[in-house]
């Protein structure tokens, strides 16, 4: 989740500058970039315990050590909330999941080597502070109590509005971790395209992830209890966004649904201001009742669009939203996945083709039956892991030409292996965790900390 945008104080007076705003982020091929974003769990080497913010092992401990890396703190009322350098941020999720917002960088090899320096960086200061981190969709040992909630604002306001809208909202916001990828477009079509693609496709990034398998110790049932999470959480801002798929779809349009989404807060002079509920269309027009006459600015609808969880999410550029959490090689096979989809212009023909003829209704069971079934989950003559087996080869043959290689003269396709693994095993990540849970550890959840930690 977001912190408060940097973008421009300037009051909105016409919704057409909201449509701009998004038209903006388009960019000629040349400047795509590729940003990857990864969140983990913390925990305490001697309980598992998730560390507080406060305390000489807590979370804002570990942020401050961090700034021996080159890393600027970002403070919320004197206190550490964020990092950033280099056009990239650490910042922390509601219970404390520390999350790496990457920069914008041009290859995967790029981005991989960001991510391995943050993690060792994370290691080095962790290890000091008796802290370990593990990356998986949803914690699986401690209950919803046990989670610390951080200093933050606006995790206050949804806190408090969650409930109203879902069973499973604090759930999300305490004990879930994602790995996602920004990607550009350079047009509205280009933008139409994509969206539609990654929209269908996001249940086989699901699946391919699926690694959820435990709540509070024991099997929930699900591969990925993360993504079921979604669809009790609240129906206002999540889902599949079936009008992505209607004719005349564009800025506009996805401006339309924003504008329905109700308001969370509102960033002024340095506070939050609990808005939720309340109606963007209204703040528009200046009728907002918290704010009386007062208008939004872009940084109001930056941040009004970080609010939205649907599976694909269109900012600038478009964010994949549909994967767990997991170790270091599936951080760098996200975003080899959807480039190798979605960058690749013969790519995005071939995967456009995999799911054109897709029904609302077909779209909608493969979102909702990934997260118990995963690759095994039937879909018309065959299964998902059919689907994913021919989007994974659509992927590596737009990663072959891309040819953008590391200094060994390797190309961004290897970042797919464990995914291929994964589908010709039709076996995820979680069931493999299941198999241990079963057989080697005895039904002793502590392992997976012990075993899979970074």
């Amino acid at each position: 989740m977001s912190s408060p945008s940097n973008v421009a104080e300037s009051p909105i007076t016409d919704q057409r500058e909201l449509i701009e705003y998004l038209a903006s982020g388009s960019k000629p091929r040349a400047e795509w970039r590729i940003g990857t974003e990864h969140e983990k769990f913390g925990f305490r080497l001697d309980d598992l315990r998730p560390p507080t913010f406060d305390g000489d092992r807590g979370i804002e401990a570990l942020l401050t050590g961090l700034t021996r890396f080159g890393w600027t703190p970002v403070q919320e009322h004197g206190r550490t909330i964020a990092l950033l350098k280099d056009g990239a941020s650490v910042t922390l999720e509601p219970a404390g999941q520390l999350e790496l917002s990457g920069a914008p960088l041009e290859t995967i090899h790029d981005t991989c080597r960001e991510t391995n320096t943050h993690l060792a960086e994370v290691k080095t200061v962790a290890e000091e502070l008796q802290l370990g981190f593990l990356g998986m969709g949803f914690q699986p040992k401690w209950k919803r109590e046990d989670m610390p909630w951080m200093p933050k604002g606006r995790y206050k306001i949804m806190r408090d509005y969650m409930p109203r809208r879902g069973d499973l909202g604090l759930d999300m916001m305490t004990r879930t971790c994602t790995v996602q990828v920004n990607l550009d477009f350079s047009s509205e079509a280009d933008m139409v395209k994509k969206f539609r693609v990654s929209l269908a496709l996001q249940p086989i990034a699901t699946a391919l992830f699926a690694d959820s398998p435990f709540t509070e110790g024991k099997p929930n049932g699900y591969l990925s209890y993360r993504s079921h999470i979604w669809t009790d959480t609240d129906p206002d801002r999540t889902g599949m966004l079936d009008f992505v798929f209607e004719d005349g779809f564009g800025f506009e349009r996805y401006v339309d649904y924003l504008l329905d989404v109700p308001m969370y807060f509102s960033y002024r002079d340095g506070e939050y201001v609990d808005a939720s509920g309340k109606s963007f269309r209204k703040f528009l027009k200046g009728e907002l009742d918290v704010l009386p006459g007062a208008l939004p600015t872009l940084r109001d609808w930056s941040d009004h669009m970080t609010t939205a969880f649907p599976e694909v999410r269109l900012k600038k550029y478009l964010e994949m939203r549909g994967a767990d959490g997991g170790p270091w090689n599936r951080l760098c096979a996200l975003p080899a996945f959807w480039v190798g989809l979605l960058y690749d212009d013969a790519s995005l023909d071939a995967a456009w083709d995999l799911v054109r003829d897709f029904t609302m209704a077909e779209r909608n069971a493969l979102r909702d039956g990934v997260p118990k079934h995963a690759l095994k989950l039937p879909f018309r003559a065959g299964s998902v892991r059919d689907l994913a087996l021919e989007a994974l080869r659509i992927a590596a043959a737009g990663l072959q030409r891309r040819a953008r290689l590391n200094s060994s003269g390797t190309d961004e396709s290897r970042f797919l292996e464990p995914l291929i693994e994964f589908a010709e095993a039709n076996e995820t990540p979680a069931e493999r965790k299941l198999a241990l849970f079963h057989d080697e550890w005895g039904g002793d959840i502590d392992r997976v900390f012990r075993e899979f930690a970074y």
